[in-house]
């Protein structure tokens, strides 16, 4: 409130309407306040939304000039994300996403290295249809990596190295590279596409799945390879891992009618994000409802799961919000003012290296920083490409190349993947708690029994509540 406060006073500066430079120091004291964790991130909202509604920011009925106080959520990038966030949980609830991880572990598990490869290709399969690192990693591969570690009696501590601290840095690496490979892989991905559209730039799943498969597919070959070379496991013969997903998978018997249907229903998803909207006229998110009620119509899904979804009605609202306060930014001319600033910094060299550099700017931002308050400020960087000396940038490239490296910050950022969270001392505690608060997120993960026989030894890992915190 300070904050926004004492921007508020500030006299507005040249270049800016009053209504801009207030709609900015909102934000800003939006921002600062989830960060400080004033409230719990949707109050934070709340409040911001009727500041702004209130005050004439954005008026409920919107003029010419104008941007609505509820337009962000008439948003469709906004409910294709919450939308994507509901079928993610049909994977965890009908045990589809389990099957397929313990499937691929079962077929390379025999060498550690294997094991890191199978939750590679589990991820890369669950990837398109799970918007969030949090429920692939920390829902679905986390359990079965514990289960894996525990086996082999690497616990956190002087037996980590065996094999618990390789296989958790494997995943959290591999989920980040799967997140930048398709659209739909993680919730902020939609957004970047969305704030290129704003600027003129379409940004389809097919083409931002086509500008990601080559890079992204030599990335999850060379990673673990790479890991296993520089921080190898004590363990590297695992047999018995693949004989223990063997037998998970025989416990858990053929696939069941709601995982079948549930795979049909992907697969259907992935034709129609694909060539829905070039051949049948329909939009990503109008396919994400398709696929929703298909789930619903087939009893997979009930009502009952979708108003219980906490998280997905959360991420609706907050996102929504931000979105609205981004948009206004935008068409009010902050962004293009900010724009034009960091233009000029860059003015004298060509768009080859200006686009390089603006790429790092905004990835170790991101780094120091935290993603979505990057992620939602994310226009000048696209604005800044098209206004390079020259005029030779491609536009659609350089939102392309901003919108895949826009998550990557994970593998540069300790804490920044549920897997990989612990403390750190001194002030970079301080860092990671802004950015834990701003992007974390409680995700309740029942630990499966499992039961596993190693070296005529029987040791049980006991189910428990997992709390697991990670970006969306």
């Amino acid at each position: 409130m300070i904050i926004g406060l004492g921007m508020f006073l500030i006299p507005t500066p040249g270049g800016l309407e009053p209504r801009a430079w207030h709609m900015l120091a909102l934000f800003v004291a939006t921002i600062v306040a989830i960060i400080a964790k004033v409230m719990p991130m949707g109050a934070v909202c709340l409040v911001a939304l009727t500041i702004s509604g209130l005050f004439g920011l954005t008026p409920v009925v919107p003029g010419k000039g104008d941007v609505g106080m509820l337009s962000g959520f008439a948003n469709s990038t906004i409910w294709l994300i919450g939308i994507a966030m509901l079928l993610s949980r049909a994977v965890i609830k009908t045990g589809l996403g389990r099957r397929v991880a313990l499937f691929f572990i079962s077929v390379f598990g025999k060498k550690m290295i294997g094991v890191a490869y199978g939750f590679a290709l589990a991820d890369l399969v669950l990837g398109p249809g799970i918007p969030s690192a949090s429920a692939r990693g920390g829902g679905i591969m986390y359990p079965i990596m514990q289960s894996v570690a525990t086996a082999y009696g690497s616990e956190p501590g002087p037996t980590a190295r065996k094999a618990g601290s390789f296989l958790a840095i494997a995943i959290s690496q591999i989920d980040t590279i799967v997140c930048a490979m398709f659209l739909t892989a993680m919730a902020g991905n939609p957004i970047m596409a969305s704030l290129a559209g704003d600027l003129g730039v379409h940004m389809s799943w097919t083409s931002w799945f086509v500008g990601a498969i080559v890079p992204g597919l030599v990335a999850l070959i060379a990673l673990p390879y790479f890991l296993y070379k520089i921080y190898p496991p004590e363990i590297k013969d695992s047999p018995e891992i693949a004989a223990f997903a063997r037998g998970e998978l025989k416990d858990m018997g053929p696939m069941s009618r709601a995982e079948k249907v549930l795979t049909a229903d992907f697969v259907l998803l992935l034709l129609l994000w694909i060539v829905g909207d070039m051949a049948f006229g329909i939009n990503a998110t109008v396919s994400a409802f398709i696929g929703l009620a298909i789930l619903m119509v087939t009893s997979i899904m009930t009502w009952e799961d979708i108003i219980k979804e906490k998280a997905a009605w959360n991420t609706i609202f907050w996102f929504a919000v931000l979105v609205m306060m981004a948009g206004a930014l935008n068409t009010y001319g902050v962004v293009g003012w900010i724009a034009k600033g960091i233009a000029r910094g860059v003015g004298g060299i060509g768009w080859h290296m200006g686009l390089v550099v603006l790429i790092l700017v905004f990835f170790y931002t991101r780094v120091l920083l935290h993603p979505l308050f990057l992620r939602l400020g994310g226009r000048p960087h696209l604005r800044d490409v098209r206004g390079l000396p020259g005029h030779g940038a491609c536009p659609r490239g350089a939102a392309h190349a901003r919108g895949h490296v826009a998550g990557l910050y994970g593998p540069a950022q300790h804490g920044a993947h549920p897997v990989l969270r612990r403390p750190r001392p001194g002030p970079v505690r301080l860092g990671l708690q802004l950015h834990r608060t701003l992007v974390g997120r409680q995700l309740p993960v029942l630990h499966p029994l499992a039961a596993h026989l190693v070296r005529g030894r029987r040791r049980m890992v006991q189910g428990d509540r997992l709390v697991v915190t990670g970006p969306r």
